[in-house]
Order: C-alpha cells, then sequence, then structure tokens
C-alpha cells in the first residue's frame, strides 16, 4: 500500500561519464537538498543508465547518500544510505522522467570518533529514524538543462 509523502528534493546533475559505449551505460550523479518529513536534508545520488529494447526506456540502477544539515539545526549530523532502481521514459522536450523504488538503511555519524553508528549505538534526537529499513517509490525528473526533482512516497 502506498502511504503518505514523506519527501521532495531538488538540484542539478553534477556530472555525467560513458562507461561502456555498447548500449550505451552513462553514469550520472546529482546533488540536491530538500525536506523529508520536515528534516532539512542534503543528498548525493549517482546511478547508472542503460537504454532497454524499448526506444525511449532507461534502466536506471542507482546509490545514493543522504544527510541532515546538522550543526545549524542542532545535534550531530546523521547519515543515511541508499539503493535504488528505476524506469525513464524519454520526453519529446529532452527531459527524462524516473519511476522506481528506493530501499533505505539508517546509519548514524559521530563527530566524536568520525566512526559510523549503528542504530542501536546512537545516542540523541533521530531526525531520520523514520528511514530505517524503509522501501519507498519515487517520481523524479531530469529535464533537457540538468534540473533534477523528486517527490518520494512510502511503501507499506
Amino acid at each position: 500500500m502506498l502511504g503518505e509523502q514523506y519527501g521532495e528534493l531538488k538540484g542539478k546533475i553534477t556530472g555525467q561519464r560513458v562507461l561502456d559505449v555498447e548500449g550505451p551505460t552513462i553514469e550520472t550523479s546529482v546533488s540536491v537538498s530538500g525536506t523529508l518529513k520536515g528534516v532539512s536534508v542534503q543528498e548525493i545520488l549517482t546511478f547508472i543508465g542503460t537504454p532497454t529494447a524499448e526506444k525511449g526506456v532507461i534502466h536506471g540502477v542507482g546509490k545514493g547518500v543522504i544527510t541532515t544539515m546538522g550543526g545549524r539545526e542542532g545535534g550531530e549530523p546523521e547519515m543515511v544510505s541508499y539503493t535504488g532502481e528505476g524506469i525513464g521514459r524519454v520526453e519529446s522536450s529532452g527531459s527524462i522522467k524516473w519511476r522506481g523504488s528506493v530501499f533505505t538503511r539508517k546509519q548514524y555519524y559521530s563527530k566524536t570518533s568520525g566512526q559510523t553508528l549503528s542504530s542501536s549505538e546512537s545516542k540523541g534526537e533521530e531526525k531520520l529514524s523514520f528511514l530505517n529499513n524503509l522501501v519507498g517509490v519515487f517520481e523524479s525528473e531530469i529535464d533537457a538543462a540538468g534540473n533534477f526533482s523528486e517527490k518520494l512516497w512510502e511503501w507499506k
């Protein structure tokens, strides 16, 4: 069942490179910011896109890291890593509309030790604890100028 929308992010492509000309396979990196359940976050995402047998359709597999703003909002910064997979459809305008799913794994960063801690070792307020083992679905779009926008919903 589709749950409530928990995130909205906007940003821009920061880089692209060709990994293989057979296919072709293209790696794209994106930097975005926005909110997840009202918490200000920044995200970096890298995904690999490969055209499918259907014209104008791309299969993408990606990995990303989400971080809270930390000091400005109080508390230690938190980090969440995730993997995702989706299908993109190239529009006549040159934009690509993506639909897919993300699988998150909560991590905590300790400023004092510089080590990643498990959720059982973390202390204090956990702004992104709702992302622990969350499965989400997304709609995103990259326009012809490289602008990126995304909305996320929990899949219950």
